[in-house]
């Protein structure tokens, strides 16, 4: 199954550390076929998690290639790395580079950058970091098989 990555905004009233009520807009991700499973898997995963209202204020794709996930219980922020894996053009010789859009979990950038490395220590070719930047994503939703 063949599947891509939909960022979600959810509009809703949040209480603070300070207990004061503020209305907040959280980014999520979410793995979905189309932009209404998107939406319908994003109800489904925030309708227990808010208590009260909430709007879904924006879908859009998420133009990634992987997601790679912290074991660290702590990672709780997500970072986009811009990733480009170098090969050789076997005519002219020339270095070229092919650039992706990877999403990472770490407590920070240096815990990222960790994550990302040890994630890509089987990879076959060259690449190189880009660039890493962290992101508004609060959570990410990947699919679930429903057992019938």
């Amino acid at each position: 199954m063949n599947s891509d990555w939909f960022e979600c905004k959810a509009r809703f009233d949040k209480t603070m550390e300070t207990g004061v009520q503020k209305k907040v807009t959280e980014t999520y991700l979410v793995d979905a076929l189309s932009f209404t499973e998107a939406e319908r898997r994003f109800i489904e995963e925030m309708t227990p998690r808010i208590s009260g209202e909430f709007t879904v204020k924006d879908i859009k794709r998420a133009s990634l290639s992987e997601i790679f996930e912290s074991n660290d219980a702590a990672a709780d922020r997500w970072f986009k790395a811009k990733v480009a894996y170098i090969s050789l053009d076997e005519k002219t010789g020339a270095e070229k580079r092919s650039n992706q859009q990877v999403l990472i979990q770490g407590t920070d950038i240096r815990e990222a950058v960790k994550t990302l490395d040890k994630a890509m220590e089987g990879t076959l070719g060259e690449w190189v970091l880009v660039s890493i930047t962290e992101t508004q994503i609060m959570d990410v939703y990947r699919y679930k098989k429903v057992e019938s």
